[in-house]
């Protein structure tokens, strides 16, 4: 049983400290950071990009990046 999410979006703005702004498939736009694993291998995540993002079942308004692509 998984308390997250994971749903497509496209990145719409680029915040300081690795926060994005993300406009989800079903229209609604949250703010993401970076999971650990984008930070440690360096992946840039850029305007445009897709990017798989998972959210919690308690706040659905934030969530982490977990794939790019």
């Amino acid at each position: 049983m998984s308390s997250k999410e994971k749903k497509r979006g496209i990145v719409l703005e680029a915040l300081p400290s690795a926060h994005f702004r993300v406009k989800l498939d079903s229209g609604e736009e949250i703010i993401a950071h970076l999971a650990g694993k984008l930070r440690l291998h360096r992946i840039k995540v850029l305007l445009g990009d897709k990017v798989t993002v998972e959210t919690s079942e308690y706040d659905k308004t934030k969530g982490r990046i977990v794939y790019r692509g």
